[in-house]
């Protein structure tokens, strides 16, 4: 499988420098609701188009022009609408979609695209995981919406159908919902939470693109590439090593994967509760001295770099079966940590536990996000003897930001995770409530 990919046709722009209006951002929900109105009567054009979409593509092998034009439109204006609501955006949007007029643009195909026709007629099918990724990573406005009536009292509610096709994913919701908070205190959107923002608006416009019938091209969800106009936050002293193009994986060892786990989970569930030990006593320990120390730096800096190689190993982001030490250097997906203790601020030491919750709310996404890509890779492997470039790489996204929640935690670090997809940029960046991850590897 060839690991340096075309670029797909459907690709963001950003064009956003992070500043927000604090009172636009306090109102955002409100000043939002003429699009909501808007937008719930385009979808229900779209959906009729679509459906005729569909029937003229099987027969004409292509999209009538008129078609595309309506739905790229549509697809156009979601990704404004969702970046506006996500905070991935400060300007208020049009109502149109057209381009080239937002901050956070979509290139789309400019002319109908050749379809294959099967394909087209299992469409809906094929497009399931990515759908399902979608639920997880989607920054996108919903395609469809669900109308639900429950009780004698004939109570209304309509709700966005989540991530079915490409609509409001849980990392874009989370990252906005924090993003607000920053905002308001700080005038700008944390960068890392921007871009995960925007990196779950992108794979939602391929998704919604790819149902649509706009391109044939399947969503990417390698976030390298989605993300190309978007500049690379600097290397986080925690981050990802090793072997990043090798994505052959044994068939056998795949079948087998969660048996082969078995014996990991225990060891890790025992060097966990020692873990948890040594933590607390290290948090007094630094307290005192500002430094964590060295027996200790050693001891948990070991359990961390041996939880990614289990979770690698376990996600079918590496293929080797790991070691049970967490020796630096030893696995194929591995992770680099400060040699020597770091000096801790004693004030952000004390408050550590509350400062990390935010990260463990976009780590939470994360991980559920790698179990929906460990279980579609699991299938392709099978079949395959090979993992998805872009699952692969969204996996090593949510490997390498869970990894950096627990070096802050254990006090590995002082550097609080960052939750851009991206790394790798030159200027130091100073921002209080952003994440900072290693590039989901490059190709």
């Amino acid at each position: 499988m060839n690991t340096h990919m075309d670029e797909h046709p459907v690709q963001l722009d950003v064009g956003d420098d992070l500043r927000r209006n604090r009172l636009t951002v306090f109102f955002r929900l409100i000043l939002a609701i003429p699009h909501f109105i808007w937008y719930f009567l385009w979808t229900i054009a779209v959906i009729v188009v679509a459906i005729l979409n569909w029937f003229a593509t099987l027969i004409a092998g292509r999209p009538p022009e008129a078609f595309h034009r309506f739905l790229s439109a549509y697809i156009r204006y979601g990704v404004h609408l969702g970046a506006y609501l996500y905070l991935a955006a400060d300007p208020y949007p049009g109502f149109l979609g057209e381009a080239g007029t937002y901050d956070v643009e979509v290139r789309l195909p400019a002319e109908p695209q050749l379809q294959v026709r099967w394909k087209t007629f299992l469409r809906l099918i094929l497009g399931v995981p990515a759908f399902v990724i979608g639920t997880f990573l989607g920054g996108g406005i919903g395609f469809s919406v669900n109308v639900l009536f429950r009780g004698s009292g004939e109570r209304f509610r309509a709700r966005n159908s989540g991530g079915g096709l490409g609509g409001g994913g849980l990392l874009a919701t989370v990252c906005a919902v924090l993003g607000w908070f920053a905002s308001l205190a700080l005038g700008r959107m944390p960068r890392g939470l921007r871009d995960a923002a925007v990196y779950g608006i992108g794979y939602s416009a391929q998704v919604r693109a790819y149902a649509l019938l706009l391109t044939d091209r399947y969503p990417n969800s390698d976030p390298t590439m989605l993300l190309e106009s978007v500049p690379r936050p600097p290397e986080h002293p925690v981050h990802l090593v090793g072997d990043a193009h090798d994505l052959r994986r044994s068939r056998v060892t795949v079948f087998f994967r969660l048996p082969l786990l078995i014996p990991h989970i225990v060891w890790l569930y025992l060097w966990t509760i020692a873990a948890i030990l040594v933590g607390i006593v290290n948090w007094f320990a630094t307290l005192i001295t500002g430094t964590s120390p060295r027996i200790f730096h050693r001891f948990l800096g070991a359990y961390v770099r041996y939880q990614l190689h289990v979770y690698a190993f376990g996600s079918l982001a590496a293929n080797p079966f790991p070691g049970f030490v967490g020796a630096a250097g030893t696995y194929q997906l591995d992770l680099a940590l400060p040699d020597d203790p770091q000096p801790q601020n004693r004030a952000v030491t004390a408050f550590r536990i509350i400062l990390v919750i935010p990260a463990w709310l976009v780590g939470a996404v994360l991980t559920y996000t790698l179990y929906a890509a460990a279980f579609f890779t699991w299938f392709v492997a099978l079949f395959t003897g090979s993992a998805p470039w872009g699952l692969r790489n969204l996996s090593a996204y949510a490997l390498r930001y869970l990894a950096q929640v627990n070096a802050y935690v254990y006090l590995l670090t002082e550097r609080y995770p960052h939750a851009s997809p991206l790394e790798g940029g030159e200027e130091p960046e100073s921002e209080p409530f952003e994440p900072e991850v290693v590039e989901p590897l490059p190709a």
